[in-house]
């Protein structure tokens, strides 16, 4: 778990035990009051357990400070607004984890993304996504339903009609030549990203290989509408909102935009790694 989530966790449990400390109740006295073992309240004031929204509720009406439950309830959401691990969210499914993104794809006017590695799932032909998809089955084995993924995936692509949003996408030039497909899907992919560069409301960049850059290539991430940005590691995906959070992958987009090739100079480069994979085959 990243330090900013537990810090939050943290500062939560901190707060509960103000509460507790404020009303003149024990740990002890506040766990039988609650019916819990007394285990549960030591880790929930020191952050070693998060709270649910009821647990909360039920903590705040059994201090005397039922006015506090909200305040306890929205301090939860930001936490797990932040913090959401690959174990939970794939227990209901590969597909529900598209069907979350694809609500909040319908609710982003404007969106950015960069990806280093692979090419940005908005982006993906079902062939491709059915790849990286499949592969990712090797880190989180309870994946079972990659081919409704996969639909729910491609479905998410419809957002990019309406004209009434714009999309920025930056892609590393890694991601036209990572091999984790056949070479048949990579060059259908390829050739697929092609007519994007004309689109009027979808703006494609390409920082190629010999780009002077002025941050590091680092992991991927997209930004919603200036407030939100999701991003993930092995682990988690982190989507954060908090403005600080957010003001530092702007400043890293901003940076590799700077890097970034579009137009006729981003068509060579997709060029330039179709012509290597056809080389190969």
């Amino acid at each position: 778990m990243s330090t900013d989530i537990q810090q939050t966790r943290v500062a939560l449990g901190a707060r509960m035990r103000e509460l507790r400390t404020e009303s003149g109740l024990s740990g002890r006295a506040l766990a039988a009051l609650l019916g819990w073992p007394q285990s549960k309240v030591s880790k929930l004031e020191t952050g070693r357990q998060s709270p649910s929204t009821a647990d909360a509720v039920a903590w705040a009406s059994a201090v005397g400070r039922p006015d506090a439950a909200a305040e306890l309830v929205g301090r939860i959401r930001t936490l797990e607004t932040q913090y959401r691990s690959w174990r939970r969210q794939l227990a209901g499914g590969a597909r529900s984890v598209q069907e979350a993104h694809d609500a909040q794809g319908k609710k982003t006017s404007y969106r950015q993304s960069f990806d280093p590695t692979l090419i940005p799932g908005l982006l993906q032909t079902p062939e491709y996504a059915r790849a990286v998809l499949t592969r990712y089955t090797r880190i989180h084995p309870s994946i079972r339903d990659v081919e409704a993924a996969v639909v729910a995936r491609v479905g998410r692509q419809t957002v990019l009609a309406d004209r009434a949003r714009s999309f920025h996408f930056l892609v590393w030039e890694g991601a036209l030549v990572s091999r984790f497909c056949p070479p048949a899907v990579l060059a259908d992919q390829l050739l697929g990203l092609i007519p994007l560069l004309a689109r009027a409301n979808v703006r494609l960049g390409i920082v190629p290989f010999e780009a002077d850059l002025l941050v590091p290539v680092g992991v991927g991430f997209s930004i919603h509408d200036g407030t939100l940005v999701i991003t993930e590691s092995w682990h988690a995906e982190m989507w954060l909102d908090d403005p600080a959070d957010v003001a530092v992958h702007i400043r890293a987009w901003d940076a590799l935009a700077e890097s970034a090739l579009y137009g006729p100079a981003a068509h060579r480069v997709i060029a330039r790694a179709c012509r290597a994979l056809r080389g190969d085959r």
